[in-house]
């Protein structure tokens, strides 16, 4: 985790460009436990902000600008030295994998031991409702307890940020206010800063942050 010295998450004048025409700029201080919610419809390049600031922008895009985290701008390094957590639409677990598994696979390598990587991991199920679901089959879950899923894994990476690109879309109305709530919630109490992408007006109601709408003619 970033120390209080630089904490946050700092987009510096980040431009993104698809063909010389700027799709998305942003230029905003991300601080621990607070999300900055960028709005837009489908199509608004939305997602490729996330992909700019996690390490993954496509290279037909042309993007610029710095991203600190820690004092450090992370800008240059690969994905996975960015230490982002991210959450998509889908919750994306290896199916080949018990839920245990899915989360044991999250733990960094510095907690050694396969009883102390199942023991952090049984307490990460039991802190999201899951107690008890270490061996079940991805497949056997509701969406609601998938989702939850997804979201332990990520914080057992222990990443420094967390992007969110509308992991909230394909729930039911219900599902979505719970699950909406236990990220935020998560987040706030990790102080982690927060990205979330989203069409919806409920999502950026609901993270309680700073809102950045852009426009239907980005790509």
């Amino acid at each position: 985790m970033p120390d209080e010295t630089h904490a946050g998450l700092r987009l510096d004048a980040v431009r993104i460009r698809l063909d010389g025409r700027e799709l998305v700029a942003v230029d905003r201080l991300v601080r621990p436990g607070e999300t900055l919610t960028v709005m837009g419809p489908s199509g608004s390049g939305k997602s490729t902000l996330l992909a700019y600031v996690g390490g993954f922008l496509d290279p037909v895009f042309a993007g610029e600008g710095r991203v600190i985290c820690g004092g450090r701008d992370i800008a240059d390094l690969p994905a996975e030295e960015r230490h982002a957590g991210i959450l998509f639409q889908d919750p994306l677990l290896f199916p080949h994998m018990s839920v245990g598994g899915n989360l044991v696979f999250a733990i960094p390598q510095s907690v050694g031991g396969k009883s102390a990587r199942r023991a952090r991991a049984e307490e990460a199920l039991a802190d999201i409702g899951l107690d008890g679901f270490f061996d079940r089959d991805p497949d056997t879950l509701s969406g609601g307890q998938k989702a939850r899923v997804a979201l332990a894994r990520v914080l057992l990476a222990e990443p420094n940020f967390l992007l969110l690109d509308e992991p909230f879309s394909k729930l039911d109305m219900q599902l979505r206010g719970q699950i909406r709530e236990l990220v935020f919630e998560r987040a706030k109490r990790l102080r982690l800063p927060v990205v979330l992408v989203t069409h919806d007006a409920a999502d950026a109601k609901a993270a309680k942050g700073e809102v950045i709408e852009i426009g239907s003619d980005a790509a």
